[in-house]
């Protein structure tokens, strides 16, 4: 003859304790999705993101170098972006900040970079966005 315990006399059971565990697990999940979609929100929202990309470079004497730069950013954000040129050898030759203030989430424009010898490349060390003033 087996006895039975009387339903809760000794603590809870295992099913209430892993129902508790898994309420716990579906807070916390929940929160870090709610921080996430928050995050991406903000981030899409304040679209103050600054992304750039050599579209084409050509050396137009031993002087300069023309850059075909694109450049994404958001809207009413002012970028200053630098440019450099290297020769054949991997020595720098030219090297220039390119402050573009236009209003428009895209620009597409041609920057001439002077050299102080034949510019073998056009490359875009990197963009920022610009300090107000």
């Amino acid at each position: 003859m087996t006895a039975e315990v009387p339903a809760g006399r000794y603590g809870p059971s295992a099913d209430a304790r892993a129902d508790r565990k898994l309420k716990i697990v579906a807070v916390v999940l929940g929160a870090l999705v709610a921080v996430g979609v928050g995050w991406y929100g903000y981030r899409t929202l304040t679209g103050n993101e600054v992304s750039a990309q050599v579209v084409a470079f050509k050396a137009v004497s031993d002087q300069s170098v023309e850059i075909h730069l694109e450049v994404h950013k958001g809207a009413g954000t002012a970028v200053v972006c630098t440019l450099r040129s290297v020769d054949a050898d991997h020595n720098e030759v030219g090297r220039k900040d390119v402050r573009l203030t236009q209003h428009a989430k895209e620009i597409d424009t041609l920057v001439t970079l002077r050299t102080t010898a034949r510019g073998e490349t056009g490359e875009l060390v990197g963009c920022q966005t610009a300090p107000r003033g």
